[in-house]
């Protein structure tokens, strides 16, 4: 049975906060004033980590209960009907990431902080007393007292009206959802702009940054809003589009209406030495968290479990909006096909994977189901289905539909199908809960029987072990030949496959473009057929025959062992996403050596001869010849050379160290981390650790400490890897933000393994005191998971976690996990000895 939900009880109307903030002593006192509508003689309202002074309604005190548990007041009201209660609390400021809080940072060596808020999914609550659930929307209006000093700016989600005796009033907010509202104060530096329908745009950071790093954030903000505006023919809805990169920040970036909050480096880019991957990241960022104004602002999921009605379409329409306003910079293929696609395959081809709608009521279970690769990436792929089988123009016609009648207010999934159903004949909503509500997705198997048939047929895909429990897709086939559009049945007759073949003129092939989700099985008549036409396939094709192989090969319904022949057709490619599938591939095969052994050697002079020519077409330094392509190409080789141990290639990077030794940040960024990595690698002088972790922590540019991680974890020296790992809990050093992927690196070092995974657990209640209330928390489990692949780590991970499956939030990740270590364990123990024999034979 579902919990009882607090909005059940009473649906507020109208809040009036006085929120005052103290950053010395680290409290904040507030009153809460809701008007609203009591249904039952008892209402709930929420509340995190505060004590409540008193609750008054109609100037009484009335009686009432905080059950901490429940993060609950029950408010014995005795009536119901329109009510006005008014709350008096206390909290404290933590240092959490979540609700209100501290970010730190340093200009001139000084330590500075500004206040800012991160309250998705429930920890507005622990902000202020609401009804802290999407449903409950209401009008918000803001007053903020803190211990001001001169030079400050004070942001919200509306426009400051008035400062009266150091308290700051905002404009009433629309009527909208309590996750969403947003306040921040401090040292900030802005640029601000308009839209041509006059609204205001800004981005704002703290002053240790370069004004310059605002410009390329401001352009895309102020064009995105524009676009949208015209994609959904709906009005941007507030009066300023406020964007604020905060020093310290859980997740990428969030929503929050008319003050979206990004991490640093999700949003600032030095125009000067930024990679186009940068550029597009930083660009479909701030993509996603417009396309969410209207795509999770205006219209809202009624629960939790449509979370994906937020995130799977603003994870589509980043790369919509983004291609329409940067089409040279192809981000469908060049980001979209290498970094959603193979995360969602990847993740939904283990048993007991969430489906994109998932039952949930505890709030740190809630947390749980942002699962990226399954709510954003999958979810997407089901929307990029949609719109190939409706067109651009009926999805907006749909859409348009959708934010008339539920602007303001809340939706369901089927509330979406249904408007999309207006402007199509397609019965949309039956097509789409085959894939939203059922998880996993078909492997499509497609051959020639004894008959001479072409037949397909579809069965779900597992990577390890999984339970058949006959799921069936409606599956948009996008085949180059005559084939019905959608393939609802387990096997499918399409007649005679010679008759196919000559009417179509080529190898026959279905999941054209790689938009659909689901992999493909050729038989050997159908793969040798495409094979022959290599040459003509387009680069996105290629990678998805490099994509589907690999999956089919974890899922052990083809070895390894074949695929490692075919590399060599694919290393001199010109296409960024098909080197790209490549290095994916080829980095799949580490598992099956073991470090510093005679087949890893075998592994790496394969993998030389796989990168030579590119190498040395490209070599370390960029050309004004340069395609857009050979400037993406250019580090994937470096890094597959490097991993080969070349020794020109190792020479010549140390030589770019060389000449930048005063000033490493002006390094190439595309080739920095590289540059970077090879001279803590390979070369290593005394004190060049020390170095680069003093670099890193006065380093502003976020890119550039990225890069710093990157070669500061990749030292041998156990003595520098024990002083890293001291300092994963001096937040001096390391932030709590950044500790995952500091983790995930030394871990990720064979002569750091041992010592991260012992950290981790001899730290885990720390770890879970400090970013325990964060829902990037369970990443620490998966990144685990996705770096073990022995007997031995197998079963310490099991040991360590399985008691921990119970927890909130925790039991599906550990299962899953434990799936994802099983499955390589079960994989190296069949494949070890052919696959490295594949390799010494293709040397």
């Amino acid at each position: 049975m579902a919990a009882k939900h607090f909005y059940e009880t009473f649906h507020p109307e109208h809040y009036d906060l006085f929120i005052d903030i103290n950053r010395a002593q680290k409290t904040i006192n507030g009153t809460s004033t809701i008007t609203g509508e009591a249904l039952e003689n008892t209402i709930l309202i929420n509340q995190k980590y505060m004590k409540i002074a008193s609750v008054t309604s109609a100037g009484k005190d009335v009686p009432f209960t905080v059950n901490d548990e429940k993060e609950a007041i029950k408010i014995e009201l005795g009536q119901t009907g329109k009510v006005t209660v008014e709350i008096k609390y206390s909290a404290p400021l933590t240092d959490s990431m979540m609700g209100i809080y501290p970010s730190y940072y340093q200009v001139d060596g000084v330590q500075k902080q500004i206040i800012g808020t991160q309250f998705e999914t429930t920890a507005a609550r622990q902000a202020f007393p609401c009804v802290d659930e999407p449903e409950a929307k209401a009008t918000f209006s803001l007053a903020l007292k803190y211990d001001e000093h001169e030079g400050e700016t004070t942001i919200a989600n509306m426009p400051e009206v008035k400062v009266e005796d150091g308290v700051h009033y905002f404009e009433q907010t629309v009527r909208m959802s309590s996750y969403l509202i947003a306040f921040a104060f401090g040292e900030l530096q802005s640029k601000i702009t308009e839209t041509k329908d006059g609204v205001k745009v800004g981005v704002f950071a703290t002053k240790a940054h370069q004004a310059k790093e605002l410009d390329f954030a401001l352009d895309i903000a102020k064009r995105a809003i524009e676009f949208y505006e015209e994609f959904y023919q709906t009005k941007y809805p507030l009066p300023h589009s406020w964007q604020l990169a905060l020093p310290d920040f859980s997740a990428g970036a969030m929503e929050n209406w008319g003050l979206v909050t990004y991490r640093e480096v999700a949003i600032l880019l030095d125009p000067d030495n930024a990679t186009p991957y940068q550029k597009a990241y930083v660009a479909t960022v701030i993509a996603h968290e417009l396309a969410h104004q209207w795509f999770g602002d205006l219209v809202t999921m009624k629960w939790w479990d449509d979370l994906w009605l937020n995130e799977s379409f603003a994870n589509m329409m980043e790369y919509v909006s983004v291609d329409a306003l940067e089409p040279s910079w192809h981000v469908w293929d060049n980001l979209y096909q290498i970094s959603e696609v193979p995360a969602a395959l990847t993740r939904d081809a283990t048993d007991g994977v969430q489906s994109v709608h998932v039952n949930v009521e505890h709030p740190a279970d809630i947390d749980s189901i942002f699962d990226s690769a399954i709510v954003y990436a999958k979810g997407s792929r089901m929307l990029v289905m949609v719109r190939a089988l409706l067109g651009d123009d009926a999805l907006r016609k749909g859409l348009k539909y959708y934010f008339e009648q539920h602007q303001y207010g809340n939706a369901t999934g089927d509330d979406l199908w249904n408007a999309l159903s207006t402007a199509t004949d397609l019965d949309i909503g039956k097509i789409m809960h085959t894939w939203l509500d059922q998880p996993g997705y078909p492997v499509v198997s497609t051959k020639v029987n004894s008959a001479g048939h072409l037949i397909l047929s579809q069965k779900q895909f597992f990577v390890g072990e999984g339970k058949e429990v006959g799921r069936k897709w409606a599956i948009p086939l996008n085949a180059n030949f005559e084939a019905p559009q959608i393939m609802s049945e387990r096997e499918l007759d399409l007649g005679d496959y010679q008759e196919l073949r000559s009417a179509a003129g080529h190898a026959l092939r279905v999941n054209v473009g790689n938009s659909s989700h689901f992999i493909v099985n050729y038989d050997e008549t159908l793969m040798n057929d495409i094979m022959a036409e290599f040459d003509q396939l387009k680069p996105v094709d290629q990678l998805q025959l490099l994509q589907d192989l690999g999956l089919l090969a974890e899922g052990k319904q083809i070895s390894y062992a074949e695929i490692v022949p075919l590399l060599p057709k694919f290393a001199d490619s010109k296409s960024y996403i098909v080197i790209s599938a490549l290095l994916s591939s080829i980095r799949s095969l580490f598992k099956f050596v073991t470090p510093d052994s005679a087949q890893e050697k075998d592994l790496k002079a394969f993998v030389n001869k796989l990168a030579q020519k590119q190498v040395e077409r490209l070599g370390w330094q960029a050309k004004d010849s340069d395609t857009d392509d050979d400037k993406r190409i250019r580090p994937l080789e470096i890094a597959l050379a490097l991993y080969a141990g070349n020794s020109a290639v190792i020479k010549a990077g140390h030589q770019i160290f060389v000449e930048h030794d005063q000033n490493l940040s002006k390094i190439d960024a595309s080739v920095r981390p590289y540059v970077l990595m090879n001279e803590v690698k390979n070369y290593n002088e005394p004190g060049l650790v020390d170095r680069l972790l003093k670099e890193y922590q006065a380093a502003i540019d976020p890119n550039y400490k990225d890069d710093l991680t990157d070669a500061i974890t990749n030292t041998k020296n156990p003595a520098e890897i024990k002083k890293l790992i001291e300092n994963f809990e001096n937040a001096a050093v390391v932030k709590p933000q950044d500790l995952r992927s500091w983790f995930a690196d030394v871990l990720a070092n064979p002569k750091g393994e041992q010592f991260a995974w012992d950290w981790l657990r001899d730290q885990w209640p720390w770890l879970e005191k400090t970013v325990g209330g964060d829902m990037e928390f369970t990443t620490y489990i998966t990144v685990a998971s996705n770096i073990f692949h022995t007997e031995k780590r197998l079963q310490e991970f099991k040991e360590f976690f399985e008691p921990k499956a119970d927890q909130p939030g925790l039991g599906r990740e550990i299962k899953m996990d434990t799936k994802n270590i099983e499955s390589k364990v079960d994989l190296i123990n069949a494949e070890k000895d052919a696959v490295n024999q594949a390799v010494r034979e293709n040397l």
